[in-house]
């Protein structure tokens, strides 16, 4: 069973309605990023982080996986499927794939800010005063620009192995997300699916761009990876 891994950003949950910061002209929801998504921002008014992420929460709720999250998850049927995803939504999952890395956390769960390691699932708003069992405030589950990416490393490690190798609405702007396709061996078909795609340089690998949504680019894949069983 050929092993493939999908490396998904905004683009693949706007067409379920979630909006994406680079369509917003530098701001997320009329926020400036670094307010809301950043240590600073943090320290600076967490009580405007905690409502910002509370409407993101509530919002992901009301949405639903589109026809490419479906796709993938039926590929599963033929292939060795790994999904990496720059999102913090749960839609891949309510799609129906079961190998899901998020790098950038889940907006689904909250963590410590004491212990990075207390990590608990929540659906409902985020309040000041919502502690852990050591009485230590609660925060998004997020990772901030400028913090660590914790899941890098394993997701190299699932990307070096890969068979086919598929970006889906990124524009490959954030890293080190950005630099995965770089630990793609050179022998492994690259596919890259966004409206507007960013130009790569210097990858070895035999690339298909499809200037095309994540939906009508994951149709016309799919058929192409079956035709290969």
């Amino acid at each position: 069973m050929k092993k493939i891994v999908v490396l998904t950003g905004a683009g693949i949950s706007a067409e379920s309605g979630i909006k994406t910061f680079r369509d917003a002209d530098g701001l997320w929801e009329g926020h400036d990023i670094m307010e809301v998504a950043s240590p600073i921002g943090w320290k600076n008014n967490a009580e405007l982080v905690l409502d910002f992420y509370n409407k993101r929460r509530a919002q992901l709720q009301t949405v639903r996986p589109n026809k490419a999250h479906e796709i993938l998850a039926e590929l599963e049927n033929a292939f060795d499927m790994h999904i990496i995803t720059q999102n913090v939504d749960d839609l891949h999952e309510r799609a129906g794939s079961n190998k899901v890395i998020h790098l950038h956390g889940e907006l689904l769960k909250v963590r410590s800010v004491v212990d990075e390691n207390f990590v608990i699932d929540w659906k409902h708003d985020l309040n000041l005063g919502d502690f852990d069992l050591e009485g230590n405030q609660l925060r998004p589950h997020i990772v901030w620009f400028g913090e660590d990416v914790p899941m890098i490393e394993n997701a190299i490690d699932i990307v070096e192995t890969a068979d086919i190798f598929i970006i889906i609405g990124t524009s490959l702007q954030v890293y080190p997300a950005a630099g995965l396709m770089n630990y793609v061996d050179e022998s492994v078909p690259v596919y890259y699916i966004d409206p507007n795609p960013a130009t790569i340089y210097d990858l070895p690998n035999e690339l298909k761009v499809l200037p095309l949504t994540a939906v009508e680019g994951m149709k016309i894949i799919k058929a192409e990876l079956l035709s290969l069983e």
